[in-house]
């Protein structure tokens, strides 16, 4: 009998597919904590966290059978973005949202009254760093953040070990959170890259 504590994420949504509920239940055990985490931090409401995570997880069941699926965290962690983003541009949540990049607007003589142009110009910010990073750890951290490619598929794709492959992702979040010395800044790029940033060990 398969232990399903011992599969990797995407062994157990294969399960899933096949309407395996235990393995739903598991994938739901390993990451509702850390999704509630990173949902709370930006919204700061933890009913609408709760809101959000269970129509994650709904759609992820419901849908089980039509969605690919490479990266299980990769996917998790878009959705529940995706679900904050709308819920802080039409609720009371967005004022939070807005405040938490406020500083940026400070540095200039203008005021920017929207949200997506506040994401325009961070996001230009953080673009401009990630391609600074040297030219073989920028090209691991893009297949893993934008490509959603697990550290074994990048491994297999590039001849290298899945070591290389981590090391080479961590050092990345090491650099850029030098660069990023206001806070709010490194947890929007976070943010905007889908990552896991309660997990990570350079914040």
């Amino acid at each position: 009998m398969v232990v399903l504590e011992t599969l990797s994420d995407e062994e157990l949504f294969e399960l899933v597919k096949d309407s395996r509920r235990d393995a739903y239940e598991e994938i739901y055990h390993r990451f509702k904590g850390i999704l509630y985490a990173h949902a709370y931090r930006m919204l700061g409401d933890r009913e609408e966290v709760r809101d959000l995570l269970q129509e994650v997880f709904v759609a992820l069941w419901s849908k089980r059978e039509e969605l690919l699926i490479r990266n299980v965290s990769a996917y998790l962690y878009s959705s529940i973005r995706n679900r904050v983003i709308d819920r802080a541009s039409r609720h009371r949540s967005r004022n939070k949202y807005l405040e938490s990049m406020s500083f940026y607007a400070e540095h200039h003589s203008y005021q920017v009254p929207d949200r997506i142009l506040y994401e325009k110009e961070l996001r230009t910010l953080i673009e401009k760093e990630v391609n600074a990073l040297p030219e073989r750890m920028q090209l691991i951290f893009q297949m893993s953040r934008k490509e959603h490619l697990s550290h074994k598929e990048i491994a297999e794709k590039l001849g290298i070990s899945e070591t290389t492959v981590r090391k080479q992702v961590n050092n990345a979040l090491k650099i850029l959170r030098s660069k990023f010395t206001n806070r709010d800044t490194f947890i929007f790029f976070l943010f905007i890259y889908s990552l896991p940033y309660a997990h990570t060990s350079c914040i």
